[in-house]
């Protein structure tokens, strides 16, 4: 059972089948009520004009035995007087209720004892309208009541009316006429029925369509379920998950999967690449390395300790690149520190022959050492390339720090300028190993550059030579967009 609700049809199905019944029901109670009243009010009409008809003929003076209405065939019919007695009634008339009297048999002359109020409660006026009538005139308000009758040993519930007539010659007269419910009774169960066996019936259609149309339009969301528990299995991220063609919402996440699928085979293509160039790139140092100590074990008069030493330190910077890189890819935040970048140029400048610097104080957030690490990769790709000289420039542009490295070299052609800033990208093929490095320097200054909020970008330079710009937010900036943020009031 649970398994069965815990799907989407199911939930929808049982969800629409809810809301649909207790609709179903509001309006069927609504209906109900609607029809009883109105037949109860027609009924009353009914009532209300047999009522009327027999007031008029006490109203011109017609006897009581001759009065028209004590048939019994349209209801029963109370003639009461002043004193609550009955005076004239229907033929036949065995019970009565929900009238002011319960008798059923005229009394037209009271008994000594005024037993026959009996059957009116004192205090009584439901079925006086207190109105003063002339002599001849009929009320013009009408009392109601719910009761029931027998005649003739038929029962049934009616719809009572109470009229005040004010006779000439008998004084002031009661009339109580009824009309029957059983139209009222009949239409309701009628329609009860209809509701009690169409009801169901309509859930049972309301819960088969929504279950074939949510069947029908979740059928996309199964096959890329299955989709991708065959790329799961099969580990193939070159798969993808079939977009059906209905522009809706099933569309959009099928595309977004596909995306998503596309970006995670490049990252894992990516690490791939990464595992296996750097595995190649440790290699040669650590064969290099393995050799010399080979020759100097068996031949120690042979050992290049200088070459150890150089194969050593490079081993070493390639795995502080490498843990860089890692830390990096896992999204480690930069600290927060205040660096002047001005001053963090001419440091990493110094010593360097052929480095010049124009710079302006300008700070920046983030982390020192990472930063420097960016300024010396630049220069260090720039002075491999250069002819003779460097320029390195510090300056503020709008709300941002801008640090531009420029040589004289021949300078990166356009087509190579964003390729240079992936993993192990050397784009001199014949540049030895040991003068041109592994080729992360660029791919490192870019992602510090990232982490920082920044940008870095390879172009021309004043001198033909290339140009690298890192462009980083200012510390004020940094800060105001923080407290903005702190202050942004969080969604629940």
């Amino acid at each position: 059972m649970s398994r069965l609700f815990g799907s989407v049809r199911a939930r929808a199905t049982l969800g629409a089948t809810l809301v649909v019944a207790v609709a179903l029901v509001a309006a069927g109670a609504a209906v109900l009520l609607s029809l009883r009243s109105n037949l109860i009010g027609e009924a009353g009409t009914q009532a209300e004009r047999s009522a009327r008809a027999v007031a008029s003929e006490l109203a011109a003076g017609t006897p009581y035995d001759k009065l028209s209405g004590l048939d019994g065939d349209d209801g029963p019919v109370q003639v009461l007087d002043e004193d609550g007695r009955l005076v004239a009634a229907s033929e036949d008339l065995e019970r009565i209720s929900g009238t002011d009297s319960t008798q059923v048999k005229p009394r037209p002359a009271a008994s000594p004892d005024g037993d026959d109020r009996g059957d009116r409660d004192d205090g009584d006026d439901s079925g006086s309208t207190g109105e003063s009538l002339e002599p001849g005139e009929i009320s013009g308000e009408s009392v109601f009541s719910n009761g029931s009758a027998t005649i003739d040993g038929d029962a049934e519930d009616y719809r009572f009316a109470a009229v005040e007539v004010e006779t000439p010659d008998r004084g002031s007269l009661e009339v109580h006429a009824g009309w029957p419910l059983a139209a009222e009774h009949g239409a309701v169960r009628t329609a009860l029925t209809v509701m009690l066996i169409g009801f169901p019936l309509l859930l049972a259609v309301v819960a088969g369509v929504t279950w074939l149309v949510t069947r029908r339009a979740l059928r996309p969301v199964e096959g890329i379920r299955r989709e991708m528990a065959a790329i799961t299995r099969s580990e193939d991220l070159a798969r993808r998950v079939p977009e059906p063609d209905t522009h809706d919402e099933i569309a959009r996440l099928a595309s977004t999967t596909n995306e998503t699928l596309a970006a995670l085979e490049t990252s894992v293509e990516r690490q791939r690449r990464f595992v296996a160039d750097a595995s190649h790139e440790l290699r040669s140092p650590i064969a290099s390395l393995r050799t010399q100590l080979e020759v100097a074990a068996a031949h120690p008069e042979l050992l290049d300790l200088d070459g150890a030493v150089e194969d050593t330190v490079r081993l070493q910077r390639l795995a502080a690149d490498l843990l860089l890189l890692a830390r990096l890819d896992a999204g480690e935040r930069p600290a927060d520190a205040r660096v002047d970048l001005a001053a963090l140029a001419r440091e990493e400048a110094e010593g360097r022959a052929g480095v010049s610097v124009e710079a302006e104080p300008v700070e920046v957030a983030g982390s020192r050492g990472q930063l420097g690490r960016v300024l010396a990769n630049l220069l260090d790709n720039a002075e491999r390339h250069a002819r003779s000289a460097v320029t390195v420039g510090v300056r503020r542009e709008g709300g941002l720090a801008v640090v531009a490295v420029a040589d004289d070299g021949d300078g990166v052609p356009e087509a190579d300028r964003e390729r240079i800033f992936e993993r192990f990208v050397r784009l001199d093929a014949a540049r030895s190993r040991d003068d041109g490095g592994a080729g992360l320097g660029l791919a490192i200054a870019r992602d510090v550059a990232v982490r920082h909020g920044g940008t870095l970008t390879a172009g021309r330079g004043p001198a033909g030579g290339a140009l690298f710009e890192l462009r980083l937010p200012l510390v004020e900036r940094v800060r105001g967009a923080r407290a903005d943020r702190a202050d942004a009031p969080r969604s629940a």
